[in-house]
């Protein structure tokens, strides 16, 4: 499958913009991005790509904005790809006890967790501040011996982190094809022999029992699934969520409250947010 290297650059950088340009290209199926010192580069399968779309996004036609957009795009041949992500994926290091790293990567710190993500085509690298939320909301969760979650998985970066961190079983759901095989490799990789991973969407969660559930996606389908991921929870069982602006945070609580939540505490990083609830 060939795929479109979409760059856009904005003058002057901002990296709140950048966030800004890759959560709404998410919502138009674009799978992978990187960020460069004047914009950012994001990916997308060749028949999916419309520039028309692009041009529609809200960001293009905020009243005096003070920076400008320009965009260009190409055709990277599937044979290219593993190419195109080793030159542009550095190694991530997270509150000094993780690092998430390539496995072409050797020279990076000793840390208590070492995971190695061959991301190709599938999100979750740690880079986006949504996965370094989360990741810094794991290492604060007591996982021995539970049973966790991780719906919307990409990478499966953070089912890999909560088997690291010795949970008991792990089960990773992904609706979209590539980042469940890429999932398999990293587990594989990680040697993760407790996480499983599952292609599909919220229906396969009937019927399942999880002490603590992960959700990084986005806002709409987190408030359209949380009643399922809920069901899910025993009392007090922790359902963590991120791929949401600060602004839409009171929508989330909203949605909690009216599914036996309590708020714990939330996180943000570049106006993303995470936040932790419990069942009550």
């Amino acid at each position: 499958m060939d795929y479109i290297e979409l760059k856009c650059t904005i003058q002057p950088f901002s990296e709140e913009i950048a966030e800004i340009i890759i959560a709404e290209l998410g919502e138009l199926d674009y799978e992978s991005f990187t960020q460069s010192e004047d914009g950012i580069e994001a990916y997308i399968q060749a028949p999916l790509f419309d520039m028309d779309e692009v041009k529609q996004l809200s960001i293009n036609h905020l009243p005096n904005a003070p920076f400008n957009l320009s965009y260009s795009h190409k055709t990277i041949e599937s044979q290219d790809w593993n190419a195109l992500w080793e030159s542009n994926f550095s190694p991530v290091i997270i509150s000094d006890q993780v690092v998430i790293r390539a496995s072409f990567h050797t020279d990076t710190p000793k840390v208590p967790y070492d995971i190695v993500i061959d991301p190709k085509m599938s999100f979750g690298t740690g880079h986006h501040s949504t996965t370094s939320l989360m990741v810094q909301t794991i290492l604060e969760l007591k996982l021995e011996g539970k049973n966790v979650l991780d719906m919307g998985c990409g990478t499966s970066l953070l089912a890999i982190l909560a088997s690291k961190r010795n949970a008991a079983k792990v089960d990773a759901i992904d609706i979209d094809e590539w980042p469940y095989t890429n999932s398999l490799e990293n587990i594989k990789n990680n040697k993760a022999e407790n996480v499983s991973v599952f292609l599909g969407d919220a229906a396969l969660l009937e019927g399942k029992q999880y002490d603590v559930v992960l959700a990084n996606i986005n806002r709409n389908i987190l408030i359209n699934d949380m009643k399922h991921y809920v069901a899910c929870l025993p009392e007090n069982g922790e359902l963590i969520m991120s791929g949401f602006y600060t602004e839409d945070l009171k929508y989330i609580q909203e949605e909690a409250e009216k599914n036996n939540l309590k708020y714990i505490s939330h996180k943000v990083a570049l106006n993303w947010v995470a936040v932790r609830f419990t069942k009550k």
